[in-house]
């Protein structure tokens, strides 16, 4: 049984669909991102103030440094001479020198004791290491040529500079001897200091993006959510619009899509209703003329047949116009081409000569070349001719006529019947719409729908005038972007008419 379900359950599923899969959510991702971009910039921060702060420590102790063997060079020069020996000399200015902080000074000479040369004073308060050994074997290294060197010592890292001198034909040396971590050691408190201040300023941080982020993302988890629940059977839902910022903008888009879509699917529904409701008529003719048929009466089946044909008919032209309405929404129902408004106007008027007897006149055209779909117009103005000859009687005008202001082309048919009632007038361009219904009128109410459909797949409008002293107006007007120049050789019709094209005056 358990195996059957799961069998079911994956026959269910389309076989291009994704199963979804938990995964971190954006505001988790946006956090860590500023997080890291926070973490790299305080570390980055606190590297470069490091090496600044090393690199400036570095610089005083040499000054510093510097500064005392210049000092000793000036009491070299100065009391030297007084001094028999280098020994002397050395621990002379030992005694009226003061070091400076973190240092210590150090005597390198042999008092011919048979020791030979080794440190033999340090200055009061001096510290040498607690390696004397190593202190020494270092000393020994730097104290003829004026070496530097470093010492680590088990207590501290020491910085030896020596600064060799010659008296009477003996060699000793002043060594200044830094402390370095003791020189070192505001740095290292100063970036201790620097990294507390830096995680907490991290945790905060963090700790802000988190709450922004979801505040920013809010509308999009209430979108995620409402477009969950839209379903086919309710499009009513809109998200709240506040703010003025890009997602906004998405929400703002968002629930003019779902206008859209609500809008579509009213209009599909009505659209089937209406179709099924205007079928459900001839059909039901069809289905109670063959029940009551009588197989045995020749004459009676030719009658039928010659009734049921008659109801076919009328059943095409429905569907046709029903298609052709359906398309309309389509963006290739027009394909505007270069077209000549009095050309069309004038041959407009030839083909609609034959509908009826009526006195047929051509109004003012326009002398101007515009981009607009030549056969869509001509069928619209046709039906709009074909539905003044059900409102007019012999004798009564009928004319067409076009403009163009640079902007719109408009295009009418007007006639002198008896109008249309105001309350009416909206009703008439609706599908399956009907003001007053003429003797013989066999149409289904879709011809005015058809014409606002071509107008507005052109990006424009149909509306109603009155005519004075009595009759109507029909103007199709059409936004256009620029004139052309006259060119016969850019009207190239079509080899073979709009399948719906023939479909005029049906309705």
């Amino acid at each position: 049984m358990a195996a059957a379900t799961v069998a079911a359950t994956a026959e269910q599923q389309p076989d291009n669909a994704r199963p979804e899969r938990p995964g971190v959510s954006v505001r988790v991702r946006i956090t860590v991102a500023v997080s890291l971009l926070a973490l790299l910039a305080l570390t980055g921060a606190g590297l470069i103030v490091y090496v600044i702060e090393a690199q400036r420590i570095d610089q005083d102790i040499s000054d510093r440094v510097d500064g005392q063997f210049g000092e000793f060079v000036k009491f070299q020069q100065q009391e030297g001479a007084s001094f028999k020996s280098v020994g002397a000399m050395l621990d002379g200015f030992l005694e009226v020198e003061v070091p400076n902080e973190d240092t210590a000074l150090v005597t390198w000479y042999d008092a011919g004791d048979g020791d030979g040369p080794r440190p033999r004073h340090v200055s009061a308060g001096g510290y040498t290491g607690a390696d004397k050994a190593a202190f020494e074997r270092a000393a020994a290294k730097i104290a003829q040529d004026n070496g530097r060197t470093r010492l680590d010592d088990p207590k501290d890292e020491l910085i030896l500079n020596a600064q060799t001198v010659q008296m009477n034909g003996q060699t000793g040396a002043l060594i200044v001897v830094t402390y370095y971590g003791d020189a070192r050691a505001g740095l290292r408190d100063t970036i201790s200091t620097y990294v507390v201040v830096a995680l907490l300023s991290l945790l905060v941080i963090t700790a802000f993006a988190a709450a922004q982020s979801g505040r920013l993302l809010a509308p999009l988890r209430t979108l995620r959510e409402t477009a969950d629940e839209i379903t086919d059977s309710d499009l009513s839902r809109r998200l709240p619009e506040a703010g003025h910022d890009d997602i906004s903008a998405l929400t703002r888009t968002f629930n003019r899509m779902l206008d859209r879509l609500e809008a579509a699917f009213v209009g599909q529904r009505q659209f089937l209703d209406d179709a099924g409701h205007e079928l459900k008529t001839p059909l039901t003719v069809l289905r109670g003329h063959l029940e009551l048929l009588d197989v045995g009466s020749p004459s009676e089946i030719a009658e039928t047949r010659e009734l049921l044909l008659d109801e076919v008919d009328r059943m095409s032209r429905l569907v046709g116009e029903l298609i052709l309405l359906a398309k309309s929404d389509r963006p290739d129902f027009v394909t505007p081409r270069p077209v000549d408004l009095t050309a069309l106007t004038v041959e407009t008027l030839a083909k609609a000569r034959g509908l009826g007897d009526r006195t047929w006149t051509l109004d003012e055209t326009a002398s101007a070349t515009v981009a607009l779909d030549e056969q869509r117009l001509t069928q619209a103005l046709l039906q709009l001719c074909d539905n003044a000859v059900k409102h007019t009687g012999p004798g009564d005008v009928v004319a067409l006529g076009s403009s163009y202001d640079g902007e719109t082309a408009r295009l009418w048919v007007r006639d002198t019947g008896p109008g249309v009632a105001p309350e009416h007038r909206e009703q008439i361009f609706e599908r399956f719409g009907r003001s007053a219904v003429p003797e013989h009128d066999e149409g289904f109410g879709l011809g005015l729908s058809i014409v606002r459909a071509i107008a507005q797949a052109h990006g424009g409008t149909v509306s109603l005038e009155d005519e004075q002293p009595h009759g109507a107006r029909f103007v199709i007007a059409v936004p256009v972007t620029g004139t052309e120049p006259i060119d016969p050789g850019d009207r190239v019709e079509d080899e073979t008419e709009d399948e719906e094209f023939g479909l005029w005056p049906a309705s």
